[in-house]
């Protein structure tokens, strides 16, 4: 039993130790840029010895992966969860709701959204098939998923256009078309296209420069949603981001 005890106890620091080596990271990048993650670095606020730090992960890249891993898995469970709550609302209200759950991840974890999204760090080479490949996949299904919600009414405005299939890497396909066979090429645009509105904004909040041209970013971002769910031939019904940021 002693033996057992012992064996749990050591699991139990060195899951403490993992978790303070990736938050430790995620500050430093916070404060120092992508740059600033080195495992030197991190064994010094840390205080221990570099040779330490080196038995829970042995390279550098193989922490910016677990970062990676981790960060991309809460972005798309929160986006997952949200959709997932909004299943009995209106087109228009599920695709708001997702979209103030990423907002709301972002502006919770700005450290991971510019990991994921705006700041390589430099000479990081990712495995073969990405660090985070089913989160990824997840994230990407549910953009897909927005377009395809709004269709029925997009199709109006949106239908004609001259996008094929060979206009969109096969690996976006893999991930999209097993979900949403009925989805054209000009669908898989529009699921872009949507994601570009709401990336834009969050991008330029998370990095600042948003804080000096308005006191109210929740209200910009509400305007631009409300003129997407216009743009997509949607009736407009309001979402409180106050309860997805609850919700997630």
């Amino acid at each position: 039993m002693a033996g057992t005890r012992n064996t749990g106890r050591r699991e139990r620091l060195r899951a403490e130790t993992t978790a303070e080596i990736k938050s430790t990271a995620l500050e430093l990048m916070g404060s120092g840029g992508p740059d600033a993650i080195t495992l030197r670095a991190i064994a010094r606020e840390m205080g221990m010895t570099a040779n330490a730090i080196y038995g829970y992960f042995a390279t550098r890249d193989d922490l910016v992966t677990a970062l990676i891993a981790d960060v991309y898995t809460a972005l798309a469970d929160a986006v997952d969860a949200a959709w997932a709550t909004s299943a009995q609302g209106t087109p228009a209200e599920r695709i708001q709701t997702w979209a103030h759950a990423f907002r709301a991840w972002a502006l919770a974890n700005p450290e991971g959204f510019r990991l994921i999204y705006g700041d390589p760090v430099p000479g990081y080479r990712a495995p073969d098939g990405g660090a985070a490949p089913d989160a990824a996949r997840r994230v990407c299904v549910g953009i897909a998923a927005l377009a395809d919600a709004a269709w029925a009414s997009a199709e109006r405005t949106h239908g004609e256009s001259d996008f094929g299939w060979d206009d969109f890497d096969p690996g976006l396909l893999d991930k999209v078309r097993p979900g949403f066979p009925e989805l054209p090429p000009a669908g898989v645009a529009l699921a872009l296209r949507i994601w570009g509105h709401l990336h834009g904004l969050i991008a330029l909040e998370i990095y600042g420069h948003l804080r000096a041209q308005t006191l109210s970013p929740d209200k910009l971002f509400a305007a631009e949603l409300a003129q997407l769910v216009r743009s997509l031939g949607l009736g407009i019904q309001r979402v409180v981001p106050s309860v997805i940021r609850g919700a997630g």
